[in-house]
């Protein structure tokens, strides 16, 4: 069985912001010296890639020129092992993204992004299906992930991280993000995430709320403090992974893509597995928490959303990992 990823792709422009604080003679020296570095990215790009990477089979369905940063991000996808669904090369022009990196590597970012789609694609019904983002949101292309959820909800499992980006977000987009909320199986958000959409009530009291709509699981990542997890059997929580962070560029995508990865270990995945994904375990639900974290630790220790694949994660004992 697959999955289906369905979401953008685009150029991470990386700006690491290396000058702060210098002279401007020493800013144009360094600038000179060391231009912004071009990455390949998109939030459900990194969850496809990373799936991908870790041996599950992946279709990716987004929409990227033929120009020849949508030939990059072409052979980035297949060089991953996830296949590219056909229509996915439509775009006039390849989306950018560029992202300004603060001392501590936080990202924000710069859009230049054209989605659609149009279409059912030419794909077999997936076992797990995974949206978000700026997918989930930006006009046209949103109207047509949302009913690609609803088409595929019949078999498979469906996941969702709003992942929001603030100025890409019309009046419409919290009615869409709740419809998604609504539909979808397993939800990760970060707390930056929940104080935009609801700035009046605490990132519990939101997952709880989110919860009671539906969905079997709700996660939300709190950064340096670790993840919430809360489903039927109650809240669950894990400290996060002490590293040196690189930056934190694709980290909540990287999260999500362990998610997944565990949930489809357990045999909770796909339509027909719904009662029993509902009725998960919270021992279960740490393990999955602290695979999900794991990925992410990987990740933000490499410059780029440069996810790890499996016979890097096998690898990476927990000592290793705490350094």
């Amino acid at each position: 069985m697959r999955a289906l990823v369905i979401g953008e792709a685009l150029i991470d422009i990386v700006d690491r912001g290396d000058d702060r604080g210098d002279t401007p003679a020493a800013r144009r020296g360094r600038k000179r010296a060391s231009r912004p570095a071009e990455y390949v990215g998109g939030s459900p790009l990194n969850v496809a890639v990373g799936l991908a990477r870790l041996g599950r089979d992946v279709d990716f369905l987004t929409h990227i020129g033929t120009d020849d940063r949508g030939r990059r991000i072409g052979e980035y996808v297949e060089a991953s092992g996830a296949q590219l669904v056909p229509g996915s090369r439509s775009a006039g022009r390849t989306s950018t993204a560029l992202a300004t990196l603060d001392s501590a590597g936080t990202a924000t970012y710069t859009f230049d992004i054209d989605w659609q789609l149009s279409g059912t694609p030419e794909v077999a019904p997936p076992l797990v299906l995974h949206t978000g983002s700026i997918a989930a949101v930006l006009e046209p292309g949103c109207l047509a992930t949302a009913a690609l959820v609803d088409t595929y909800h019949p078999s498979a499992t469906c996941t969702f991280d709003p992942n929001i980006r603030p100025g890409l977000i019309a009046d419409a987009s919290r009615s869409r993000i709740d419809r998604l909320i609504e539909r979808a199986d397993v939800i990760k958000a970060s707390i930056e995430d929940l104080r935009w959409i609801d700035p009046c009530r605490t990132y519990e009291q939101i997952a709880e709320a989110w919860l009671a709509l539906g969905p079997s699981i709700v996660v939300v990542t709190l950064g340096a403090d670790g993840a919430l997890a809360m489903c039927a059997a109650g809240a669950v929580r894990v400290p996060a992974f002490r590293v040196d962070v690189a930056d934190t560029v694709g980290a909540g995508d990287a999260f999500m893509t362990g998610l997944i990865d565990a949930l489809w270990s357990l045999g909770l995945l796909g339509a027909t597995r719904r009662k029993q994904l509902a009725a998960i375990t919270a021992d279960n639900l740490t393990g999955v928490l602290r695979a999900a974290s794991r990925v992410a630790a990987l990740t933000v220790m490499r410059p780029g959303a440069d996810l790890p694949d499996r016979a890097a994660l096998d690898a990476a004992t927990f000592s290793a990992i705490l350094g």
